[in-house]
């Protein structure tokens, strides 16, 4: 997710780098909020469930594992495909801690 150009003045130069780190070697290429693998495509059903094919089962936002509960109104027919997208967001949103454990990756919908 690219910086706004307003708000290119707040981070540091090298914040692609540290973006980077957080993203591929400490979240190893997965948001720590759900789970969601980056630069795959997913089905979700548009409420936060999502398909994780690795591990054959459904996951909620949270990344817990679910079980879909089937009824009348069957949810699978209205699932979608989305491709995910990690960035890396500060947890306090003060762009000049920069330490470590104020950075987040989390996963955007690219469809």
């Amino acid at each position: 997710m690219p910086i706004r150009r307003e708000h290119r003045f707040f981070y540091p130069i090298d914040w692609p780098q540290l973006s980077a780190v957080i993203r591929f070697e400490r979240a190893k290429g997965r948001c720590e909020v759900c789970s969601r693998p980056h630069g795959q495509r997913i089905f979700h059903l548009g409420d936060g469930r999502w398909w994780n094919g690795e591990a054959g089962s459904w996951r909620d936002g949270t990344g817990r594992f679910i079980c879909l509960a089937m009824r009348a109104d069957d949810v699978l027919g209205s699932v979608r495909t989305t491709r995910v997208v990690l960035a890396t967001g500060h947890r306090d949103h003060d762009t000049a801690n920069n330490v470590s454990k104020n950075s987040q990756p989390f996963a955007n919908a690219a469809t």
